[in-house]
């Protein structure tokens, strides 16, 4: 780096390409949508199977825009974005991920409800990257 040029800030990264690619090999789902933030077209991609696949293929190339985008658009902070959406994909109906960002009476009772009867966890989907950015911004991560 010369005198002139300006150092490089490092971009929060909230969202994971890997992941995102990961979640596309179920794209017909619209899994990766809900993961970046998209749950509109996540839920269209769920009912039509990625717009009968072809929806599904262009994403592989719209995803490192989806992941830039969700950068941008989400807070990082002590709750990893990554993390919360693991724990909302395998365990949701047992609130787990609710207790990560700290709601552990939310999460208590999705334990004992079934994440609310399943549709507290259809919520989470759709809600989920607002929730930690939420939390981020407020500073009051679960480990602070």
């Amino acid at each position: 780096m010369n005198r002139y040029q300006l150092p490089r800030v490092k971009e929060k990264d909230t969202h994971s390409k890997v992941i995102g690619y990961l979640l596309w090999i179920f794209g017909f789902t619209g899994s990766h949508r809900f993961y970046y933030g998209k749950p509109v077209t996540g839920t269209i991609w769920f009912f039509t199977f990625g717009l009968l696949g072809i929806g599904w293929l262009i994403d592989v190339f719209l995803i490192p825009a989806m992941d830039r985008e969700a950068d941008l658009r989400f807070a990082a902070g002590p709750i990893e974005y990554n993390v919360a959406w693991i724990l909302l994909t395998f365990l949701g109906a047992f609130g787990v991920h609710r207790m990560y960002q700290g709601k552990w009476i939310s999460g208590v009772v999705y334990l004992l409800t079934g994440g609310l009867f399943f549709l507290g966890v259809l919520y989470d989907f759709w809600t989920l990257n607002d929730q930690v950015s939420v939390r981020n911004a407020e500073g009051r991560g679960a480990f602070q």
